[in-house]
């Protein structure tokens, strides 16, 4: 029975949102004066304020900018993609006047870490859904992660060198082979043999 209940109050907002994406889809993309043809500029919206701009002063055949008469349906209005209305929470107490069917709680960056897991715990209990909670979950598992991964490739480390070592044998040092020197008197015979004679 509840569950029938809770789709039938968040059918309205599912329906908001259909209105809202059909609205959408019929409005121009607003891009950026003139970031067709400089490279250094972004297609990402900005007002236009220059005296002539084209585009400030609405002339036929230039992009359109934004403006009232492009706003979304008034039933879809301040909706969260999920389909929550979103209410901003400082405390416990702020839960009370919460309906979990129709709104959704974001906790504000201002509270601290103590009140923070008191309001999740009590919204847990209420069943109510929290906005922003994912993100400090996600970062809390990939920190953990990384963590694990750095103490395991240092394991893994010290294990291949540990094995290294006693594979290698040490090598005994061998002494190095000295030359013989031929005697000096023997290499200038050798020389003067070689050198042809002036005269001939």
């Amino acid at each position: 029975m509840t569950t029938e209940k809770t789709e039938k109050k968040l059918s309205p907002s599912r329906e908001a949102l259909k209105l809202r994406a059909r609205a959408k889809s019929k409005k121009p993309a607003f891009i950026r004066a003139e970031s067709w043809k400089y490279d250094r500029f972004s297609l990402s919206w900005r007002k236009p304020r220059g005296l002539d701009n084209k585009i400030r002063r609405k002339i036929k055949g230039w992009p359109p900018g934004p403006s009232v008469g492009y706003k979304g349906p008034k039933i879809a209005r301040g909706l969260h993609p999920s389909g929550f209305r979103e209410v901003l929470v400082y405390n416990v107490q702020d839960l009370s006047t919460i309906d979990s069917n129709t709104q959704a709680v974001r906790i504000a960056h201002t509270v601290g870490k103590r009140k923070r897991t008191d309001i999740i715990a009590e919204a847990k209990k209420l069943n109510i859904k929290i906005l922003n909670i994912k993100v400090t979950a996600e970062a809390k598992e990939k920190e953990e992660e990384v963590a694990e991964g750095e103490e395991t490739e240092e394991e893994a480390e010290t294990e291949e060198a540990a094995k290294e070592t006693e594979k290698k044998p040490k090598k005994e040092k061998e002494p190095k082979k000295v030359k013989e020197k031929a005697p000096k008197k023997e290499k200038k015979a050798k020389k003067a043999k070689t050198k042809p004679k002036k005269g001939e």
